[in-house]
């Protein structure tokens, strides 16, 4: 019988100025696995990258939108600023210490946020990250660090953590998540929310903050364009989409994207996705080579002659 709960974090989707720059950053220096080089399947001029764990498990994906002459956010209110990444304990984050001194990253000492120690950090785009340590996780598990990764697999990033979320209306967006999506108040403090969904610990939170002061944020490479959370299956996605139509929540329909299907909803001005474990990133590549060509879903493939006349080359091929 399907589970209908949201399990956890499914992927969170970003912008980025430059596919390449991005990509080096994301598995040079963070050590994630590009598993799935494509095109935006709403704006086919555009690249989408997929990095994740070694073998692309839902929860892990970390993915880029990469829009041509797309301008810098302007960063505000009313949005998704800052994305959770989760290491296996505290002595990976002495090792990403080093690792972003060498390689010269903006970030912070490790610090206790929530009860847990992080480390924040900033990418060549501007965006914002907090780097989770997993040794007081109680939850879901992380996934498989990239094996053949520049970072020791005992170090490595292996799964998504919480997203941070800032509202000009903290309390009714909370409400919402309750209400919706059965998220759970766990902490709480002045001006910002910690909230879980269905026991899933880190895999699964989100800290949500109240700014009214703020302009609302506008949009380009640096921001989150959405979040996603996991289901089971079609049949769970079905009855989102049955519960969206019945509290009178807009939403976009069933919408096949070949690796996973979605359904999408924007609650007040965030972007929510919800999207199925399966089938998975290995549906048209062998795990030996994911993310080293450029994958187009079958309704998409007649297009390629005309997709790689508009986007510009980009080598992700690795030595085997």
């Amino acid at each position: 019988m399907t589970n209908n709960h949201l399990i956890g974090i499914h992927h969170v989707t970003a912008i980025t100025e430059s596919a390449e720059k991005n990509y080096q950053f994301m598995t040079e220096v963070l050590g994630m696995r590009l598993v799935k080089k494509t095109v935006n399947q709403d704006d086919i001029h555009t690249y989408h990258t997929f990095f994740a764990d070694d073998v692309a498990s839902p929860g892990t994906d970390l993915t880029f939108f990469d829009f041509p002459n797309i301008p810098a956010k302007q960063e505000g209110t009313n949005s998704i600023n800052r994305i959770g990444l989760r290491v296996p304990n505290d002595e990976a984050l002495k090792y990403y210490m080093d690792r972003f001194n060498d390689f010269k990253v903006e970030h912070s000492e490790i610090e206790e946020y929530f009860g847990h120690q992080t480390i924040r950090f900033t990418d060549p785009d501007g965006q914002h990250y907090r780097l989770y340590s997993d040794t007081t996780n109680k939850g879901l598990p992380g996934g498989t660090p990239w094996k053949e990764g520049p970072v020791p697999e005992e170090f490595a990033i292996y799964a998504l953590g919480p997203i941070e979320i800032t509202v000009a209306y903290s309390k009714d967006f909370a409400k919402l998540m309750e209400v919706i999506y059965d998220f759970k108040i766990i902490l709480r403090n002045k001006n910002s929310i910690w909230m879980e969904v269905n026991n899933a610990g880190l895999g699964g939170a989100m800290i949500i903050h109240h700014d009214e002061s703020s302009n609302t944020e506008y949009q380009g490479y640096g921001a989150v364009h959405h979040v996603a959370f996991r289901v089971e299956d079609r049949i769970a996605l079905e009855h989102w989409l049955a519960k969206y139509q019945e509290i009178g929540i807009g939403n976009s329909g069933l919408v096949d994207r070949f690796y996973f299907e979605a359904l999408y909803a924007r609650i007040g001005h965030i972007l929510i996705e919800l999207s199925t474990d399966g089938p998975g990133f290995m549906e048209d590549e062998p795990y030996e080579t994911l993310g080293e060509s450029l994958s187009l879903p079958p309704f998409i493939e007649p297009q390629r002659q005309y997709i790689e006349s508009q986007i510009r080359p980009f080598d992700t091929r690795r030595e085997h």
